[in-house]
């Protein structure tokens, strides 16, 4: 029962996962969108950078710090 309360956490946590900024990873450029609308679903997921001209799977995303109290 262990097993399937943490699997239940993971998706509780996943599916209320606010959106990130994405950033390119060659040059840093927020101008980075999927190469096509097909990339999510029948392939992984492929960007394409405005600025410099990168495509690739790999991003950078930038997330919020939590503060603790």
């Amino acid at each position: 029962m262990k097993k399937l309360d943490s699997i239940r956490e993971i998706f509780k946590n996943t599916k209320h996962r606010k959106p990130t900024m994405i950033f390119c990873p060659r040059c840093a450029s927020p101008n980075i969108h999927l190469t096509s609308s097909l990339a999510v679903w029948l392939t992984p997921k492929q960007y394409l950078c405005q600025e410099c001209g990168y495509i690739g799977t790999i991003i950078m995303e930038l997330e919020e710090e939590k503060e603790e109290t």
